[in-house]
């Protein structure tokens, strides 16, 4: 999640914030590299600062030892303290879990019970493989997905793929804080609007002027609590034959079906993600975590991007099963307000379950909306050559943050245009699956092009990127002529 970093680092002549789509995962994964084994001589693992280096050898030294060097929290994927190594690729996939994927899966298992848990077990192949082109692309080349795109298509191009995520995320943002608002209110009745209003300046004044390292150590954890769907499953009733069952794919017409497939996929698949991926990609390299992009960082970044893809389908098929085992059972149907979903978590936490559902949708908005608003800017920062980074001040930036400013208050304003908070989400969801497989394709391109220099994308790789473009692409024109027809 991209905030402004108290720190500058900087690497012998050179002088650069890590500013650049600076977000919850680099973040995370820099202060757990406090927590790295140590050296035999008693000191921390890590390489010294560069600057340290310059001072004491020269900067040739420095590259000589950087080149060699991979990425401190890969290196070692495996073992005790594996959870403390993990890099951005983990917590990438990890925290796709935001409000909108929480409220989709729940309506999803209330409305069709087992019927679309298949798009659990197809999503993992299809979304690593989307995730580790981002993430390849910006390892390899250097370069954010907004940078690469305009350096690969023409302009009208480049401004539909700015298009598409800026208007994904802007309403992902509005949907997110109506939902964080209404579940709020579940355990304190303020007034929608009054909270609303609250959690966007907050945010908005996080975002522009407090550095991220004191406000993650508290949010990470409370987005946490979603792991309660996953506790839940061994404390609820669950018809596994019936889950079997319904991972067997099955197709029925009628629109309702069709709009909770794009959803689906729109939620796990999502277009900020892919920027985010890459961003981070980009920063580890700018931060000296990265030096040598060679066979064995592909292969650790692989598996890093598909660890982090695993947990966050893993959450997904648990909020899918426990919904259909729980509201799907009752009869529930199409959830309509934030107490109806949290109902799903009763036989967990009673009659806490207001709580721990608020604090899940607080939590994860509080991560989400920031890294939605921070990528909307700097996909509007490279393809217009705006100055950008989120290390920059106001007044040394103004274009950049006004892309964030303008955002956060759409995203205000959509709240009061009668749409239902968790519906909002829902449709956010869908809206991601319709803008999603034009940015996919875009990426299988770049993939392929002399951007990633000897990088390029193996046959599987393609291939599954390739069955994501045509599926998605699929699921977003049925659910068009859907609506068209009628």
């Amino acid at each position: 999640m991209p905030f402004r970093l108290s720190r500058r680092t900087e690497t012998p002549g050179q002088g650069h914030y890590l500013d650049s789509g600076s977000s919850y995962a680099r973040v995370v994964a820099r202060e757990l590299s406090r927590f790295a084994p140590r050296s035999a001589t008693g000191g921390c693992a890590r390489r010294p600062h560069p600057a340290m280096m310059h001072g004491m050898g020269g900067d040739r030294g420095t590259r000589r030892r950087r080149s060699s060097r991979h990425h401190p929290h890969r290196a070692a994927l495996h073992g005790f303290g594996y959870f403390r190594r993990l890099g951005p690729g983990f917590i990438t996939g990890a925290a796709d879990d935001d409000p909108a994927g929480i409220a989709t899966y729940s309506q999803v298992g209330s409305s069709f019970r087992f019927d679309l848990v298949w798009t659990a077990p197809l999503s993992l192949p299809l979304a690593s493989a989307v995730q580790e082109t981002a993430a390849r692309l910006g390892l390899a080349s250097g370069r954010g997905l907004m940078a690469l795109i305009k350096e690969r298509f023409p302009r009208p191009v480049l401004w539909l793929a700015v298009v598409l995520v800026v208007a994904a995320n802007t309403f992902n943002i509005g949907a997110d804080l109506g939902s964080m608002a209404a579940s709020f209110r579940l355990l304190v009745p303020l007034p929608f609007a009054v909270l609303v209003i609250a959690f966007a300046a907050i945010i908005l004044g996080l975002e522009t002027f407090i550095s991220y390292e004191r406000y993650s150590l508290i949010l990470r954890w409370l987005a946490l609590s979603i792991v309660a769907y996953v506790i839940e499953l061994f404390l609820i009733h669950v018809d596994w034959v019936e889950v079997a069952r319904g991972l067997v794919p099955t197709f029925r017409s009628g629109a309702g079906y069709v709009e909770a497939i794009v959803a689906i996929f729109g939620t796990t698949i999502s277009p900020y993600c892919f920027v985010w991926q890459a961003g981070e990609e980009v920063e580890e390299r700018k931060a000296g975590r990265i030096g040598r992009v060679d066979a064995r960082e592909l292969r650790l970044m692989r598996f890093d991007v598909i660890s982090g893809m695993t947990a966050g389908v893993i959450v997904m098929f648990a909020i899918m099963v426990t919904s259909a085992s729980t509201l799907g059972a009752s009869r529930v149907g199409e959830i309509q307000t934030a107490a109806q979903a949290a109902r799903a978590l009763e036989p967990l936490a009673g009659r806490f379950a207001s709580t721990v559902f608020a604090v899940g949708i607080v939590g994860t908005g509080l991560l989400a909306v920031p890294t939605l608003a921070g990528s909307a800017a700097y996909a509007f920062a490279e393809a217009a050559g705006w100055k950008e980074g989120l290390g920059r001040k106001l007044s040394d930036a103004r274009a950049f943050y006004g892309v964030i400013a303008v955002s956060m208050i759409v995203g205000v304003g959509q709240n009061f245009v009668g749409i239902d908070p968790i519906r909002a989400l829902y449709l956010s969801a869908i809206l991601n699956g319709i803008a999603a497989p034009p940015l996919i394709l875009m990426m299988l391109v770049l993939s392929n092009s002399a951007a990633v220099g000897r990088h390029r994308g193996g046959r599987l790789s393609d291939a599954l990127v390739a069955i994501t473009f045509l599926v998605m692409t699929a699921a977003a024109v049925a659910f068009v002529v859907g609506l068209v027809i009628g």
